[in-house]
């Protein structure tokens, strides 16, 4: 099932404008998040419009209430424009919804959880 919704809280940089051109780099603003969810795996995709590259965030799903976070992948294009942490956010905040837990494998999912505590009531203990 592909769930689409549009994902832009993580704001513009400084300088930067809604729809402005890319340039090659763009503005996590600009980007549309959405969700891939298997039976057993899963996954965020995020796009921009006009861009080929995708950045995305894997999950395997341990049982209704329990997803593992195995990875994290984000192309140049995207790179220092707050995509990852995006796919991140997402992902909290889909889990607070659902009311599931998260094991963060992905080495940068569990720095991101790390620096924001308020997320850690997604984390299985």
């Amino acid at each position: 099932m592909r769930v689409h919704h549009p994902y832009s809280e993580a704001g513009q940089r400084p300088g930067e404008t809604a729809g402005a051109p890319c340039e090659g780099r763009c503005a996590v603003s600009e980007a549309r998040i959405s969700r891939e969810d298997g039976t057993t795996k899963g996954r965020y995709v995020a796009t921009v419009p006009g861009i080929e590259a995708e950045a995305e965030l894997t999950y395997s799903r341990v049982n209704e209430k329990l997803i593992i976070a195995d990875h994290t992948g984000v192309p140049d294009v995207f790179r220092g424009r707050g995509l990852g942490r995006a796919l991140v956010q997402r992902l909290v905040d889909d889990a607070r919804a659902q009311g599931v837990k998260v094991i963060p494998l992905c080495p940068y999912v569990k720095a991101e959880l790390a620096r924001h505590p308020e997320w850690k009531d997604v984390l299985q203990t």
